[in-house]
C-alpha cells in the first residue's frame, strides 16, 4: 500500500486537547484534537458511505467500508489512526462475520504505517494494541477466529447470560474475557459501554461497526463524535439489493431526531472525510 498524500484541511475543530501525533501523522492528517470528559469516556464511530448513505454493498452487510471506498489509502490512514488513538474499538458480530480473520488495530489498516501508529501510543502510554470488543447477544462467535486466538489483542465478548454460557462451554484462551451485560435479545450501549470501562478504563473509545450497533449508540445518547468518510458513488438500491445504511433498526427523525454539528472537514483524494458531534450525548 502506497503512502497517501497529506490531506486537505478544509475545516478544522477547536475542541478538546490536541493529540501529540508523531512528525509522520501529523504531516499526514494535520492536528487531531479530542474532547475528554469527567467520568465516562469519549464516545466516537468511523464509518464510510456512498453518497446516497449506503454503508454495505451486500445486503447481509458482510462488506464494509474498504469495498466503500475501494480501500483508499487516505481512508485507511485515518481509520488506523483513530484506532491507534483508542483504548477500546468496539464491533459487533456482524462486523466479524465480514472480515473474519482481522484484529481491529491500526496496523492491521495500514501497514506501512505501523511504525508511526505505534509511536503514537507509546509517546501516550498506551498499551500496544487497543482492546478489541465484541458484541455479540446470542454468544454464537467462532473462537476458533484469529482475533480470538492468535493472543495478538487481549479481547472483551460483551454478550447476554446465555450467550456467556455458550461461549464459556468452548473455554476460551486467557486473553479473551468473557462479560454478562443483559439478558435477551438486545445489549444496551450503556451496558457496553460500563463492560469496556471495567475491562479496561480509558478516555477515548471508538465503535467500528455495524449499522445496527452504531443506530444502538445513537438511541441512547451515548455517541459524542461521528468520523465519516463519504465516497464519491451511488450504489443505489432496488427488491434484489436491499443495501444497509448508516444506521440501521432504528428510526430518529422527525419525532426524535439525533441532530449534529459539522466540526471538521478534510478531502483525500476523491473522498470527504467529515467529522460531526452530537450535543446530546450522556
Amino acid at each position: 500500500m502506497t503512502e497517501p498524500e497529506a490531506l486537505d484541511l478544509l475545516v478544522e475543530s477547536d475542541r478538546g486537547r490536541e493529540l501529540p501525533l508523531p512528525p509522520l501523522l501529523r504531516r499526514l492528517y494535520g492536528p487531531l484534537r479530542m474532547p475528554t470528559h469527567r467520568g465516562r469516556p469519549h464516545v466516537i464511530a468511523n464509518f464510510a458511505t456512498t453518497l446516497d448513505g449506503v454503508a454495505s454493498l451486500t445486503p447481509s452487510g458482510l462488506s464494509g467500508g474498504g469495498e466503500i471506498t475501494g480501500f483508499d489509502p487516505h481512508d485507511r490512514m485515518v481509520m488506523g489512526l483513530l484506532r491507534a488513538a483508542a483504548d477500546a474499538v468496539i464491533v459487533g458480530a456482524g462486523t466479524l462475520r465480514a472480515v473474519p480473520r482481522h484484529r481491529w488495530t491500526a496496523e492491521r489498516v495500514y501497514p506501512k504505517l505501523g511504525p508511526a501508529y505505534r509511536a503514537f501510543r507509546s509517546t501516550r502510554r498506551k498499551d500496544p494494541e487497543p482492546l478489541n470488543v465484541i458484541v455479540s447477544a446470542s454468544g454464537e462467535l467462532d473462537l476458533g477466529l484469529p482475533v480470538f486466538h492468535s493472543g495478538e489483542v487481549r479481547v472483551l465478548v460483551v454478550t447476554t447470560d446465555l450467550g456467556a454460557r455458550r461461549l464459556r462451554r468452548s473455554a476460551p484462551p486467557p486473553w479473551v474475557t468473557v462479560v454478562e451485560a443483559g439478558k435477551g435479545r438486545r445489549l444496551r450501549a450503556r451496558s457496553i459501554l460500563r463492560a469496556v470501562g471495567r475491562a479496561r478504563g480509558g478516555p477515548l473509545v471508538l465503535v467500528e461497526g455495524g449499522p445496527h450497533l452504531l443506530g444502538d449508540f445513537l438511541s441512547e445518547g451515548r455517541l459524542d463524535e461521528l468520523f465519516l468518510t463519504v465516497a464519491p458513488q451511488v450504489a443505489g438500491r432496488d427488491a434484489r439489493h436491499p443495501r444497509l445504511s448508516l444506521v440501521e433498526g432504528r428510526a430518529f427523525a422527525p419525532e426524535h431526531p439525533r441532530p449534529a454539528s459539522l466540526c471538521d472537514v478534510r478531502r483525500g483524494g476523491e473522498l470527504l472525510l467529515l467529522r460531526f458531534a452530537f450535543a446530546s450525548a450522556a
